[in-house]
């Protein structure tokens, strides 16, 4: 069933959450309760966004209609629906990186200068529909996926507002937005101000295991750049190998 058995961990964990949101979406009358739930589940569904970026380069579940599901799962907690991702950072920021011109997450005004971290999280996060779909264009199956299980994901929310306003907001809607926003932010720090050709010294790499583990090694952030495609769990592995090019800035 699962690509990577590393996956069975992160994957049960994610959709044991959604079984909560669920639960506290339908037995919930509290407005101070949802407030409080809302706050509390703010850095979860920020380590969620993490998890879902690894599933959009390479796919929890060798069966294409879990997966469908699962980033169904995925977008309720991330904002991020089917191929968003795949469109805009995978065919998108992965390949543009080092132009500041064409990347999909850039760091830079259109006069060259840079940004600063709050212009920088409201632009990608504004964008990131409209980015996700102009890549698509030239990903015509991909965009098609995308289009529809945004569809579907919009449906549903639009659903369950007209059943339970108030815990549809707080429970789903808010946190999508929310952690939308914050996978912007937390993006700043991977690239802005590193202006340069080099791939190896593109990128700001956090080692904390701590902060890896949560985030599945997301901290490796070269070795992601340097093969996008390698599964999370062996990123620490593929560091190893090229950290001799990896510049003593790049790490924070």
């Amino acid at each position: 069933m699962f690509n990577f058995s590393a996956d069975k961990l992160p994957v049960s964990i994610i959709l044991s959450l959604s079984l909560i949101d669920f639960i506290v979406f339908f037995s919930v009358k509290s407005l101070w309760f949802l407030l409080a739930y809302f706050i509390l589940m703010i850095v979860p569904r920020a380590c969620v966004s993490a998890w879902n970026h690894h599933h959009q380069h390479r796919h929890v579940f060798k069966n294409n209609f879990l997966n469908r599901i699962l980033e169904f799962f995925y977008a309720l907690h991330t904002g991020v629906t089917t191929n968003l991702w795949v469109l805009h950072h995978n065919y998108g920021h992965h390949r543009n990186f080092l132009d500041q011109e064409k990347d999909e997450s850039r760091w830079k005004r259109t006069n060259g200068s840079t940004m600063g971290v709050l212009e920088y999280t409201l632009t990608v996060a504004l964008s990131a529909y409209p980015r996700g779909y102009c890549v698509g264009k030239n990903y015509p199956k991909q965009q098609r996926q995308f289009l529809l299980f945004s569809s579907i994901t919009l449906l549903f929310l639009f659903s369950i507002t007209l059943y339970h306003p108030l815990n549809a907001l707080f429970v789903f809607i808010l946190p999508m937005i929310a952690s939308l926003l914050y996978t912007s932010f937390a993006t700043y720090e991977h690239h802005s101000r590193l202006d340069t050709q080099d791939q190896f010294s593109a990128s700001r790499n956090n080692i904390n295991p701590w902060y890896n583990l949560v985030t599945g090694n997301l901290g490796y952030h070269t070795a992601h750049h340097y093969k996008q495609g390698v599964h999370w769990s062996k990123v620490p592995e593929l560091h190893e190998m090229i950290k001799d090019k990896i510049p003593a800035k790049c790490y924070r």
